[in-house]
C-alpha cells in the first residue's frame, strides 16, 4: 500500500514507518521540514499542519493515511503549551479531512491518533469501548485535568465530523507506546530504574496501560486490513496493571531491586525540573483493547513482565551497538 504518515517524524512515527516500510509498503510522511529521506523508502514532504497544501497530492490516490501529528504532551500543562496541543491536533485532523474531501481518490482508511486519556480516572473497573467512562467530571483529581480529556474528545470530533464518505475512520485511543527508543516512555523509565528511582509513585495504586511497540505496528497493520472497523478502538495490551507491580517489573528486568519511592509532592517537583506534568504519571488509566480482541488480534506481549524483559534487552543491545558504532 501507499500509506500517507502525517506528524510521522516522533517517536511513534519512526518506529511504525520503518516497520512498515520494511513490511513493503510505500510511505511518505508529512512533516514541517520536509524534502529528505527518513528511511530507505520513507520519503518525508513538507506541510504546515493546517492547511491542504501540495502535499494533497500525495494523499490523492494513496490506500491509507495515519495522522499521528500534535504537539507532544510531556510538558508543563501551562495554559499555552495546552492551547498548542488543541491547536495542533484539531488543526492537522482537520486539513487531513479536508484534503480528503477534496481528493478525486481518497483513501479507503483513515487511521486518526487518539488517547487513552481520554477515559475516567478510575481504579475499580476496566474503560474499554463499549462500557468505558468518558473523563472530565471526577470530583477527587485536580480540575485542569479535564483540559486533556477535553482536547481528546474534540480531537476525535474533528476527524467524526470530516466529510469522507468513501474512507473508513479509526480513531486510536493509544496507552502509553512503549519501545527501547530513544526518547520515548520507556527510555526515561528505565534511565530512572538504573538511578535507583524507579519506585512507586504517591503509592503506586494507580493503573498503568500500555502496548509494546510490535503490538501497536501489529494493531496498525490489523486495523488497516479490517474493513469491519470503525469509530473508536483502544490501543493497549489486555492487562494494565498498578504502577507499583509496573515499576517492579522493569526493575526486575534490569535486575535492579529496589527503587525510591516518590511522594506525590515529589512527584510534582521532578515533573517541574523535567518540564512536565504529574498527570502523566497520577492518572489511573486503567483501559483494554475490547474491540481488538473481539476482532480476532492476539497480543505477543499481554502481560507485562515479559513485554519489560524485551525492552530492556532491546534498549541494552540498542546502547551496545551505539556504542561499537561509535568506537
Amino acid at each position: 500500500m501507499k500509506i500517507l504518515m502525517p506528524g510521522g517524524t516522533g517517536h511513534i512515527g519512526r518506529f511504525l514507518s520503518r516497520a512498515l516500510a520494511d513490511g513493503g509498503h510505500d510511505v511518505v510522511v508529512l512533516s514541517r521540514q520536509g524534502g529528505f529521506e527518513l528511511w530507505p523508502g520513507v520519503r518525508v514532504v513538507r506541510w504546515d499542519g493546517r492547511t491542504v497544501g501540495d502535499w494533497g497530492a500525495e494523499l490523492d490516490g494513496c490506500d491509507a493515511v495515519i495522522n499521528l501529528a500534535g504537539r507532544s504532551v510531556n510538558c508543563r500543562y501551562t495554559d499555552a503549551n495546552l492551547q498548542e496541543m488543541m491547536d495542533s491536533r484539531v488543526d492537522s485532523a482537520r486539513a487531513v479531512g479536508e484534503a480528503i474531501r477534496r481528493a478525486s481518490a481518497p483513501p479507503r482508511v483513515w487511521l486518526q491518533m487518539s488517547t487513552a486519556t481520554i477515559y475516567a480516572h478510575r481504579m475499580d473497573a476496566p474503560n474499554d469501548e463499549a462500557t468505558g467512562i468518558i473523563g472530565g467530571n471526577e470530583t477527587d483529581v485536580p480540575g485542569y485535568w479535564a483540559v486533556s480529556v477535553d482536547i481528546a474528545k474534540t480531537w476525535e470530533q474533528a476527524q467524526q465530523e470530516a466529510v469522507t464518505p468513501h474512507t473508513r475512520k479509526v480513531a486510536l485511543r493509544t496507552s502509553i507506546v512503549m519501545s527501547p527508543d530513544h526518547g520515548g516512555a520507556f527510555d526515561m523509565l528505565h534511565r530512572m530504574v538504573r538511578l535507583g528511582l524507579g519506585g512507586p509513585v504517591a503509592g503506586g495504586a494507580q493503573f498503568v496501560s500500555w502496548i509494546h511497540d510490535q503490538d501497536m505496528v501489529r494493531a496498525i497493520e490489523f486495523l488497516l486490513d479490517h474493513e469491519d472497523l470503525a469509530g473508536p478502538v483502544n490501543l493497549a495490551a489486555p492487562n494494565p496493571l498498578p504502577h507499583r507491580d509496573f515499576m517492579r517489573a522493569i526493575r526486575a528486568a534490569r535486575g535492579i531491586p529496589l527503587g525510591l519511592p516518590a511522594t506525590k509532592w515529589m512527584a510534582e517537583l521532578g515533573a517541574f525540573v523535567l518540564r512536565s506534568d504529574t498527570e502523566l504519571l497520577l492518572k489511573s488509566r486503567r483501559v483494554t483493547p475490547g474491540r481488538l480482541l473481539d476482532a480476532g488480534f492476539t497480543f505477543h506481549f499481554p502481560h507485562w513482565p515479559p513485554a519489560a524483559d524485551d525492552l530492556v534487552h532491546r534498549s541494552r543491545y540498542q546502547s551496545a551497538a551505539g556504542t561499537l558504532s561509535r568506537n
